[in-house]
């Protein structure tokens, strides 16, 4: 089932705004009853968003089958070539604290989609977060390509992070695909779908 995502607003609406002046732990537990209360209520009103995201979640995963899992392993480019393996790869790298590897990979093949009056924008966007030598998900790139990027960004083309991106598809493939083979979260992927298709 999908889990629920709230923003920190949506949080202080639900958990409610009045400071109580009990102590901390009375507080606390006044706060996850009336959190409790809110909820329910708005789960009720949310039903039917619910219900038609766990029937496309569901088909997603009845979709999924053991035959493409092991396809992942098959290679890298195949692991990224389907959304369900993009997905569980993206979670383990976020255990080894290297999510932003697929996530820049990810936003340059949105970037070669990219229609040219829009280039500039998102070339900014992508150096600001992901290339800059201070940015919030700085990729693993030596000096001389970080260089050559920025200044690809300033004058963007469909190209302007081709290297870039290829220097950390290798990445990935040479040093966090290995690994991911051997982990549990696709072991026990790999399994799950194999017993389910014996059953």
């Amino acid at each position: 089932m999908p889990g629920f995502f709230f923003s920190h607003n949506n949080m202080a609406e639900l958990t409610g705004k009045e400071d109580c002046k009990l102590p901390e732990g009375k507080v606390h537990k006044k706060k996850q009853k009336a959190f409790g209360a809110d909820l329910k209520s708005y789960l009720k009103c949310m039903v039917p968003h619910i219900e038609s995201g766990i029937k496309t979640s569901n088909s997603r995963n009845a979709m999924l089958s053991a035959e493409e899992v092991i396809q992942w392993s098959q290679s890298l480019e195949k692991l990224l070539a389907s959304q369900s393996g993009q997905g569980v790869f993206r979670e383990f790298l976020k255990s080894e604290f290297s999510e932003e590897n697929i996530e820049f990979w990810l936003a340059c093949e949105d970037y070669k989609k990219t229609k040219s009056d829009h280039l500039h924008g998102k070339a900014e966007r992508i150096y600001e977060e992901f290339v800059q030598s201070d940015a919030i998900k700085q990729i693993n790139i030596d000096y001389q390509m970080r260089e050559a990027t920025a200044k690809k960004a300033q004058d963007p083309t469909h190209t302007s992070f081709d290297e870039a991106q290829k220097m950390v598809y290798i990445l990935m493939e040479r040093d966090s695909y290995p690994r991911f083979l051997k982990s549990k979260s696709y072991l026990n992927l790999l399994n799950q779908l194999q017993t389910n298709a014996s059953k």
